[in-house]
């Protein structure tokens, strides 16, 4: 049933690939293709002549920037959580209602590693003169696998194990637009409680976590309560295209509260700042691409955050020569410095150095013993969207080679793109 199932989603993904090409000429004899009027600009030509085929398969999946989602039946490959695999695929469906000021939206989809997500929601996009948008979800998330290897930076690799765990989360979000730059978000939700279980799915050789680890390892893998959440951030964001970025920055701050609605023992506060910046040297062929990220948790004496809701390093998102989720503890940083050059105009090769730490005390957080690993990969790509990025990092646990359709410094989000509550995903 696994290899249909992967062989569903690859042919999903193959035939989104091979839609009819809108563009009218390619990049491959050395003069910039054409697009549509109103669709975005072309990317910079690569240093290498391209093959026609590779520049044919980007140019299909170009889209316009800004248009309103077209109605009716899609394929979801939205991004899942760390650890879901490289590649996911689903039905959708969506509804223009109310005279166009509302939003009908149903998925559900299935990764490589059998993953399984679905979601509806319902959005009011172009409220205050299309400043303001707020809706709601409802959604469902079954991960089967997800590593722990126990708490802090010092835990060990030989302690590796994987826990499944699914949850509902119901959500209210809003959306504030102070203009094209800035903006405020915001959302409040109400998860029931989660189940933590035994893990299951492909190629799971690894200890139970459940067995592994006791309440003081791993606190909160006794009892899952059901919780309130909320958050507020605040993004300023001047990239070119979030989907593949050439120039500009992304900057956010994000205050939340987790509230314990049983014992109170797993109620907790979080603070995060992030920032991004991607700077063209001397040419839009090669760009410096630079990201910092910190979490810090405020806990009350006698609580602890739950380890499933820990903040977490690890894999393809931070440092990429470490299994997904291999550090853990009530506060993080992660550094990366990246450069990518386009060898092709929809091919880039990059090198990368990635640095990150994990500590009990946001007073421990420093540049001292920090965890590394450095690589390099190759960012195949439409003028603004990274269609496959494929990564292989190293550190002092070994290789680990990552294959996703994201870009490098894009957190793993569910369907609808907002971040996942639980688990705490790097």
């Amino acid at each position: 049933m696994s290899r249909t199932l992967r062989a569903a989603i690859v042919s999903a993904t193959l035939t989104m690939m091979a839609a009819p090409v809108c563009a009218q000429q390619s990049e491959a004899d050395g003069a910039p293709y054409e697009l549509p009027r109103g669709w975005i600009t072309s990317p910079a030509p690569g240093i290498l002549r391209e093959p026609s085929i590779l520049a044919k398969l980007a140019m299909s999946t170009d889209t316009t920037i800004g248009g309103e989602p077209r109605d009716g039946v899609y394929a979801q490959t939205s991004d899942m959580i760390t650890g879901a695999g490289w590649i996911s695929a689903g039905p959708g469906y969506r509804r223009t209602v109310l005279d166009g000021r509302g939003r009908l939206d149903m998925s559900a989809a299935v990764s490589w590693n059998l993953y399984k997500i679905a979601q509806a929601s319902f959005e009011l996009p172009h409220l205050v003169h299309d400043r303001l948008s707020l809706g709601t979800q409802v959604r469902y998330q079954d991960a089967l696998q997800i590593e722990y290897f126990g708490v802090g930076n010092d835990s060990r690799e030989s302690d590796q194990s994987a826990y499944r765990f699914n949850n509902f989360d119901v959500i209210a979000f809003g959306r504030l637009r102070a203009n094209r730059w800035l903006s405020v978000d915001g959302r409040a939700g109400w998860i029931p409680r989660p189940d933590l279980s035994t893990a299951t799915g492909p190629k799971v050789s690894f200890p139970n976590t459940v067995d592994l680890f006791s309440e003081a390892t791993a606190p909160g893998i006794r009892t899952q309560p059901a919780f309130f959440h909320s958050d507020l951030s605040v993004i300023a964001d001047s990239r070119d295209h979030p989907g593949h970025p050439t120039v500009g920055g992304v900057y956010r701050a994000t205050v939340a509260a987790y509230s314990d609605r049983g014992t109170g023992a797993y109620s907790f506060r979080r603070y995060e700042v992030e920032g991004a910046q991607f700077i063209p040297l001397g040419t839009r062929k090669w760009i410096l691409a630079l990201h910092a990220w910190e979490v810090f948790s405020d806990v009350s004496a006698g609580r602890a955050v739950p380890f499933y809701m820990m903040p977490t390093l690890g894999g393809k998102n931070t440092l990429r020569g470490y299994h997904d989720y291999r550090f853990h503890d009530n506060d993080m940083q992660n550094v990366t410095v990246e450069s990518r050059l386009a060898l092709l105009t929809h091919m880039d090769v990059a090198v990368f150095a990635d640095g990150g730490k994990v500590a009990p005390d946001a007073s421990d957080l420093d540049f001292r013993q920090m965890r590394t690993s450095y690589g390099a990969g190759l960012r195949f790509h439409n003028a603004t969207s990274t269609l496959l990025r494929i990564d292989a990092g190293h550190s002092v646990e070994g290789w680990r080679v990552f294959i996703k359709a994201t870009d490098s410094f894009k957190r793993s989000t569910p369907a609808a793109g907002r971040a996942s509550v639980v688990p705490f995903v790097p």
